[in-house]
């Protein structure tokens, strides 16, 4: 020991330590390096943290970069990648290189003489944690618990699997860095390039959480229960909570140190690479930390709280930076209620290109540590080319150069349970947090009278450890709840908001205390809670705390609240939008500054976008109850921005009633009820060729719902002459509300010199009506066009207008309507499936045969048409399901999306997808993708079709290449960057 001592003071690694290193490094004069492992000990670490003996435990990542026994079928451009099939878990599983090792110095003198390894043979782990009885490893797509209870070191048993479903595409993105929060829930990341479809094992699949790209994820392993903490971010490998509770995550982008994640909130992502947020009503969310320019990046970083730094290091953040082989040491600054940081300095710089530091935590000694890749290549392109080095490693400790060895650690789970509670006075967060955890492992409910008297009785940090103690020995009842939100501390009335709303409502007395404290609470870190914490409670209790948060009028200004309070009203917008609906009935609610400047429009836009019967009814409530003219432009900002590219032609009376009461009207409402001046705006914006083209497609929508005679020529015009492809799309849908023979004769006398797209929407138009079919058919037959220009999958609309005269000329010119055997389309299944299974296919082409085959019915990523459901979500890796979609389609049709056909009064025969109805209107999505809104009145018969709007055979044509192709794009996770 007293050797090693020596050469710990020369700052040298000991004789017989691992290999010495390669690697020098600059650091601070008061701050020096130690390597404490390296290869062969360890290879490839990705995660360390501590037990509560003090023991190093290593996440090993050697499978790295793609899992033991999958077969890979493609990928994208950004190297997310389909494989054959989803893993078992252990100890079923294929065998991999990963593993998790345990480190310890045995004597104190700040070397590491003893090694075990846990568990081996693991296959794309990424963390281990120690606690409650045994260790949680995650290992993607599984979360698994290794029981331990006698702490020997050897799983008692298999793992069990506490959840699955974490997405495999991407295995720089695979969920990490798993951390105990000291609310007693495990928190983690989920990455920017992969998908998660998250349940317990055995649960429904629809019960699975569901997510794309980039997260912060919790369990509570009592309750068993996950939840997503907070969405977005940069690509989050690594979770970092401060000694206040506050959550951090770095970035892999510039111009950052990383993201401050708050409760339920949503944060910027690279939305076009990495998917929409979840919510789709969210309307903002919160950028990265500002920073100074400066390259990428840091992905992980340590605040330090160690308790031995000299004082200048307390709370600075130590980010690892990779790609530019340096640990950067940055200030954080409060702002508002978030955090902006500026560069001080670096804590290890090198010119050695291999140094690739991928974690830093602090240690039991109140040291930090930084987990070292150790590889001359971290890129997708090159480790996927096989230029990956599985064999080598390292862990450093960065220390005070004139630091001492800690000497031999106590095993804090040997401490009496008074003993752990004296620990939370410990000036090293982790001894602190890890005295927590293990109280949390106790459950000692007996330690709850004496920590009730140290949360009361203290100030600062002591009382936030006590009322965590006493929240985790299962001893924060009402009174303890309601002594700590009054407490003088400001971060335990934080957290007391906090836990007393987790479990989704208060006590009435409790909801009482956070509503009073909402309104007269000083501090903005602590009002930031409450707005997060009352969108988890039932609508009247989470409004009385949202009322006292909008009181504050310097909240406009702050970068963070007004949107939280915004998430807290939404949320309750969408499960009790008639509460919400009476609140902003109330004077009070229109007056502060934090409604005018965020509340008002979104809420309008929020309800307009629902853009249901009931949820335009509250647009008018809202109008009505507007108390002024400013008020009203507000919310007439959120009306236009919800009808932003979509139709107003289905407003209901009373909504167009309200806006041109409250100076809202616009042509299209006039134009909908035939006013003359709007039918004259109308007809001058139609004829100028140089008119806003913004403006001619949306008359146009409302002219192929409401017919206004005065309005046929300029609308005849443009379908059979205008040069914009859109335009003359949208007239020719347009048409359709005029029952003129002459219209199907003028149409075919331009149909074969006019584009693919626009001769669609032609036949669209004459699909609609038996007569015009019949006229479309007989040209076919007599060669007046091209018959080829007529697809198959015309045919069964056609069909469906149920006109003999149609349906001979469609048998004579398709063959007779018959329908493929099961055994067919089994056939047909099975030889796509060989194809798709045999890997290949280049998404990028097959991103084009989508656009051309399916976009225009079903969305991808935000992109596409509304006919069909939208197939993001959808398991579009499981090849079999995903060919009975294509080759079968009528085999199994998702709830809501059962085609229909409607006749209506004056002969048109409709088909689509019926998505809203109420006594006065049904809206039919038809295959053009439009939304057509019928009066009930005009509606003869609705009729449901037996099979699916989707026609079979689409595939059919396509050479096996274009298959493969097609279904790899099918099968990649997030949108394809160009």
């Amino acid at each position: 020991m007293l050797r090693n001592a020596v050469f710990w003071a020369l700052d040298r690694a000991a004789p017989g330590a691992p290999n010495a290193p390669a690697t020098s490094f600059k650091t601070p004069d008061d701050l020096a390096v130690d390597l404490v492992l390296s290869d062969p000990v360890i290879r490839q670490p990705v995660n360390i943290n501590f037990d509560e003996r003090g023991r190093l435990w290593v996440a090993e990542y050697a499978e790295y970069p793609h899992p033991a026994g999958l077969k890979m079928l493609s990928r994208d451009g950004v190297w997310r990648v389909a494989y054959d099939r989803v893993p078992q878990p252990p100890p079923n599983h294929v065998r991999g290189l990963d593993r998790i090792t345990i480190h310890e110095d045995v004597d104190g003198d700040g070397v590491y003489d003893r090694r075990k390894t846990f568990v081996e043979g693991l296959n794309l782990a990424t963390s281990s944690l120690v606690g409650r009885g045994g260790v949680f490893v995650l290992n993607p797509p599984y979360f698994l618990f290794y029981p331990d209870r006698d702490r020997d070191d050897v799983p008692d048993g298999d793992p069990e699997v506490l959840l699955q479903g974490f997405g495999l595409e991407d295995t720089h993105s695979v969920a990490n860095s798993l951390t105990w929060g000291p609310d007693g829930w495990i928190y983690a990341a989920q990455g920017s390039t992969v998908t998660g479809r998250v349940a317990r094992p055995g649960e429904p699949e629809d019960r699975a959480v569901r997510s794309l790209g980039q997260l912060i994820w919790r369990y509570h392993p009592e309750r068993r229960a996950y939840e997503v903490f907070a969405e977005g971010g940069g690509n989050a490998f690594g979770v970092e909570i401060d000694a206040r509770g506050r959550l951090f995550s770095g970035h892999n982008g510039g111009d950052t140190r990383g993201f401050h994640y708050v409760q339920g909130g949503y944060l910027q992502k690279g939305f076009d690479k990495h998917g929409a947020l979840s919510n789709p009503y969210a309307f903002g969310y919160f950028p990265a930390m500002k920073h100074d320019p400066t390259p990428r990046f840091t992905h992980d970083f340590a605040v330090y709280e160690g308790g031995r730094f000299p004082s200048k290091y307390d709370g600075l953040l130590f980010g690892v930076a990779p790609l530019l082989n340096h640990v950067v040491m940055s200030e954080l600054i409060p702002d508002g209620s978030t955090f902006r940081t500026r560069d001080v300095g670096f804590a290890m710089t090198t010119d050695d290109p291999r140094f690739r530091p991928v974690d830093v935590t602090l240690g039991p000694d109140g040291f930090l540590y930084v987990a070292d890749w150790h590889d001359g290549h971290l890129a997708h392109t090159q480790n996927n080319e096989g230029l990956v080095d599985v064999d080598t490693g390292r862990v450093y400790r960065i220390r005070p150069r004139d630091a001492k060895p800690a000497g031999p650690l106590p095993d804090l789970g040997r401490l009496t349970s008074p003993e752990l509670v004296e620990r939370l006075d410990d000036p090293n967060r982790w001894v602190r947090r890890t005295a927590l955890r293990v109280l949390g492992d106790r459950k000692d409910s007996g330690l709850a009278p004496e920590l009730r008297r140290l949360m009361t009785s203290r100030a600062g940090r002591p009382a936030l450890e006590a009322l965590w103690a006493l929240h985790l020995v299962g001893g924060l009842d009402e009174a303890a709840t309601l002594a700590a939100l009054r407490h003088v501390e400001p971060s335990v009335r934080e957290w007391a908001a906090r836990l007393a709303c987790d479990g989704g409502d208060a006590t009435e007395a409790v909801a009482k205390a956070l509503a009073e404290i909402a309104a007269s609470e000083p501090s903005v870190e602590v009002r930031a809670q409450l707005a997060a914490s009352a969108r988890r409670l039932p609508a009247p209790q989470a409004l009385a705390v949202v009322r006292g948060l909008m009181s504050h009028d310097e909240d406009a200004a702050d970068p963070r609240l007004p949107l939280l309070i915004w998430w807290a009203i939404e949320a309750k917008a969408t499960t009790d939008p008639d509460a919400v609906a009476a609140e902003f009935r109330k004077p009070a609610a229109w007056g502060g500054a934090v409604g005018r400047s965020t509340i008002q429009e979104r809420l309008m836009r929020r309800f307009a976008a629902a853009g249901g019967p009931v949820d335009l009814d509250r647009c008018v409530g809202l109008l009505e109850a507007a108390p002024g003219p400013e008020d009203v432009k507000r919310l007439m900002t959120g009306l236009e921005a919800a009808y932003q590219g979509r139709s107003t032609a289905n407003l209901p009376p009373a909504l167009a009633d309200a806006l041109e009461k409250h100076g809202g009207s616009s042509v299209v409402m006039g134009l909908r009820r035939a006013k003359p001046e709007a039918v004259a705006e109308a007809n001058r914006v139609l004829t100028d060729p140089d008119g806003d083209r913004e403006k001619q497609l949306q008359y146009l929508r409302v002219l192929g719902e409401v017919r206004v005679d005065a309005c046929r020529p300029a609308v005849e015009a443009l379908a059979l002459k205008s040069p914009i492809n859109p335009l003359r799309s949208a007239a020719l849908a347009a048409l359709a509300v005029y029952d003129d023979p002459a219209i199907a004769d003028a149409v075919l006398a331009t149909y074969g010199s006019i584009p693919d797209d626009v001769q669609s929407s032609a036949r669209d138009l004459l699909a609609t009506r038996r007569p015009w079919a019949a006229t479309l058919l007989e040209a076919a037959a007599a060669g007046r066009i091209d018959p080829r220009s007529i697809p198959r999958d015309v045919a069964p609309r056609l069909r469906s207008l149920k006109d003999p005269k149609v349906d001979a000329l469609a048998d004579r010119l398709f063959g007779p309507a018959t329908e493929a055997t099961t055994a067919d389309r089994r056939a047909r299944i099975a030889r796509l499936a060989e194809l798709a299974r045999g890997g290949g296919g280049t998404p990028k082409p097959g991103r084009a045969l989508f656009q051309q085959r399916c976009e225009r019915c079903h969305a991808l990523f935000n992109k596409g048409g509304k006919v069909g459901p939208d197939l993001t979500p959808f398991r579009r890796d499981d090849v079999d399901s995903l060919l009975l979609a294509v080759v079968d389609p009528s085999a199994e049709i998702r709830e809501g999306y059962a085609a229909c056909s409607v006749a209506t009064a004056d002969g048109r025969v409709l088909s689509g997808v019926r998505v809203d109805a109420d006594p006065r209107i049904v809206v039919l999505r038809t295959v053009d993708g439009e939304e057509r809104t019928l009066d009930r009145e005009d509606v003869e018969a609705i009729e449901p079709a037996k099979t699916s709007i989707m026609p079979d055979g689409l595939l059919d044509d396509l050479t096996d290449d274009q298959v493969r192709d097609l279904l790899a794009y099918l099968r990649v996770s997030q949108p394809i960057i160009d």
